[in-house]
């Protein structure tokens, strides 16, 4: 196909203020009204926000500026390029696998374009437990609305491809309701390759939305640049202290001091948290970098006589919350139910067994299906999530122990999901837990995973949503932050990132993050320039 139009060439010929990696040097100094650390959700619709009253804002994006022209479809280019740490983040004892973006974008750039709305019962659940008064749902509706029509979110109108419609038909089969998932797609060419970078552009990220209208308005971005620290002084922070790396991370240069007035952090849950650490800001209750949620993913795997080809089509656009709402929301661990897409690299590295065992699971690729079941962390006091902590570098990881309140709702979901699977006509199933074994029948797989072993690194456990770590809460005693973002101790500090959420969603939290800083920005935008501007 001849190629489109790439926007973000389209706005560096224009004039675009980027600096950094391919663009030229970075400044000694910047002075900005507002800095902000990050491009992706939280950090584009703040930029947006803030650009448009008027106010000078600077971001700093560690990962590189990639667009549309570098968007091939190819695996190999894609996750060292656009993932932290090659696509192969880990938890600190190697049980979780984690997904999340490293390029200008940020995670936006990456996913699969679920987008949905912070389910009633979270919201109420931390109007009750952690004094967020103002986030009801008939509060938060508006800003979800305004998410939406900013970003193209709808139900998909596509037929679901085969991996997706499995789901659909098995869900029917056993009476269980199944939906259609919206999606921030305008234009979509229904190729599949989401999580690579989207070619067309048709990806509603804030690649190609609120990020050039920023910089369209006026902001400046820093590329392949690292935020190091925040510098402190008086109670407040004074300059955001960066330096230039390569694309592997390595440090490059002298530092960068950028001096605001303003101060956002919006690095994603792990990063921001980290940052904050680095710079040693105050934490009287103890309460940065825990309570770190990650919706641990448990994932089955089966085999169809047709030909599914899990790698074509929207990749995902079917889900069940139907084991979300059979146990309470505080009691045994909920799940939601999705199709994840199929392509050669993330599936044979996710997959259990090796060599030969491998090789046969392979050559039955075309056929293969995947369920995931997404667990609803943060609400039970059996699942207090995980901790940011810095390494001797300074890099964070983040230490999730996996407990037995967890491996129960994982059982029971690879229960349900192999269930699902052989109602909608699959003639084996395998969960992918390095004991498992492919089963031919529901009643052989139920046995067979009544008696599965659930140990860390026994048990494949994955997750592309990261949340928490830099909590808001009504009381400094529960959370980092106040309700409007800024930091409880640090007046001229804000965090606008998934790490706000004081449990995770039970829902892909990129929506929910879109809604929520809004809200926020437009708070903060009113604060600093005295304009009411609001996403449009």
């Amino acid at each position: 196909m001849s190629r489109l139009p790439d926007p973000i060439k389209q706005g560096l010929a224009r004039g675009w203020k980027v600096a950094g990696g391919p663009h030229g040097p970075l400044p000694a100094r910047l002075t900005c009204d507002v800095a902000i650390v990050g491009s992706g959700a939280g950090a584009g619709i703040t930029a947006e926000v803030l650009s448009r009253a008027g106010l000078h804002v600077v971001l700093v994006e560690e990962g590189p500026l990639k667009s549309s022209s570098d968007f091939r479809q190819r695996e190999e280019e894609a996750y060292p390029a656009l993932y932290q740490e090659s696509a192969a983040r880990k938890t600190a004892d190697k049980g979780i696998t984690i997904l999340q973006g490293r390029c200008v974008g940020g995670s936006t750039t990456v996913n699969w374009t679920s987008s949905f709305r912070t389910p009633p019962a979270t919201l109420e659940y931390w109007q009750r437990h952690f004094g967020l008064d103002e986030m009801s749902p008939a509060a938060m509706q508006p800003w979800f609305e305004r998410a939406e029509r900013r970003l193209h979110v709808a139900p998909w109108a596509v037929p679901p491809n085969e991996n997706n419609e499995v789901l659909r038909r098995g869900a029917a089969q056993l009476g269980l309701e199944a939906r259609v998932i919206p999606r921030n797609v305008n234009g979509c060419w229904n190729l599949g390759s989401c999580g690579m970078g989207c070619p067309t552009n048709a990806k509603q990220s804030m690649l190609v939305t609120t990020l050039p209208a920023a910089l369209d308005a006026g902001a400046q971005l820093l590329v392949e640049t690292r935020a190091e620290r925040l510098e402190l002084a008086q109670g407040r922070v004074a300059a955001l202290i960066c330096r230039a790396v390569r694309p592997d991370g390595s440090p490059l240069g002298p530092e960068t001091r950028v001096v605001a007035t303003h101060y956002v952090v919006a690095g994603g849950a792990i990063n921001s948290p980290a940052l904050l650490m680095r710079s040693k800001l105050p934490d009287p209750h103890e309460r940065l970098g825990r309570r770190t949620f990650l919706h641990p993913v448990v994932i089955s795997a089966a085999t169809f006589e047709q030909r599914v080809e899990g790698w074509q089509g929207a990749p995902q656009s079917i889900y069940t919350d139907h084991f979300l709402h059979t146990q309470p929301i505080d009691g045994p661990i909920g799940y939601k139910l999705e199709a994840p897409p199929l392509h050669p690299v993330i599936f044979a590295t996710t997959m259990s067994g090796y060599g030969r065992e491998q090789l046969e699971m392979l050559k039955l690729f075309p056929h293969a299906q995947v369920l995931i079941a997404l667990m609803r962390d943060g609400f039970h006091p059996q699942s207090p999530g995980g901790v940011v902590a810095l390494r001797d570098d300074g890099s964070p990881v983040l230490d999730y122990p996996l407990n037995d309140f967890v491996f129960e709702g994982a059982r029971r979901a690879l229960l349900s999901m192999a269930e699902i699977q052989f109602a909608a006509g699959a003639q084996q199933v395998l969960p992918v837990h390095e004991r498992a074994q492919p089963w031919t029948s529901w009643a052989e797989a139920r046995r067979g995973i009544a008696e599965l072993p659930m140990e860390p690194l026994l048990l494949r456990v994955v997750s592309a949503h990261v949340m928490g770590g830099c909590a808001m809460a009504g009381s400094e005693k529960l959370g980092v932050v106040r309700p409007d973002g800024r930091h409880w101790q640090v007046d001229n500090l804000s965090v606008h990132d998934g790490s706000l959420f004081p449990t995770s969603i039970g829902a892909n939290p990129q929506l929910s993050i879109y809604g929520l800083v809004a809200k926020l920005s437009t708070g903060l935008a009113k604060r600093l320039s005295g304009r009411e501007v609001i996403l449009a």
